[in-house]
């Protein structure tokens, strides 16, 4: 439910509506919403990361910042798990994202204690900053919003995008409670070719 409603929400914010013809790519049967928003950021190694660098992989793309004590640690622990289940895939085939929405404290020195706190493979998993124009920039047109409150805290919403091997979203999770095993099954979907054929 949570991932179908995300679904109508980057929908209304893209000014487009969803195809529900499966991508003839793959086998996950996911909707194609369109181009994925690129980006060039930082990674935690301080190296130059784009999204486009990552074509012929899937993807999951989210937004996270380290001195978040909410939602942003169990989101991070919960992609750590679909990680390790993922096996062998996890930086052949697919690949993970996350992108601070505090960049003006989040960097790279920090950005890479974090992942390390967490144990995310760097193989397979970018944890990536800029400044905070280019951040506000890609946070918006991917939906997400972040704002300061009072006390320093960041409110910002939770989304994860799932991209495909040719660049394409295909859907987001809305929240931090969707179901881990429907998240990997969806990624290795992305992966895997259709029964009929079809692209590579």
């Amino acid at each position: 439910m949570a991932r179908a409603l995300a679904v109508l929400v980057l929908a209304v914010l893209a000014g487009s509506t969803p195809t529900k013809t499966p991508d003839a790519a793959d086998n996950s049967g996911l909707p194609v919403i369109g181009p994925a928003p690129d980006f060039v950021l930082r990674g935690q190694d301080g190296a130059k990361v784009a999204l486009s660098q990552f074509r012929g992989k899937a993807l999951a793309v989210t937004f996270i910042f380290a001195s978040c004590s909410a939602t942003c640690p169990i989101l991070t622990a919960k992609m750590a798990g679909v990680q390790t289940d993922l096996g062998s895939d996890f930086g052949t085939k697919i690949a993970f994202l996350s992108i601070t929405v505090d960049p003006e404290h989040d960097t790279p020195d920090v950005l890479q204690r974090y992942a390390q706190g967490f144990g995310a493979d760097p193989v397979g998993w970018k944890f990536l900053t800029g400044s905070p124009a280019a951040i506000k920039d890609i946070a918006h047109r991917y939906g997400v919003f972040a704002a300061k409150s009072s006390d320093r805290e960041l409110d910002h919403t939770n989304l994860t995008s799932l991209v495909d091997r040719r660049g394409m979203l295909r859907v987001q999770y809305l929240g931090v409670r969707f179901d881990p095993d429907e998240f990997r099954r969806d990624l290795l979907g992305l992966v895997e070719k259709p029964d009929r054929g079809g692209d590579p």
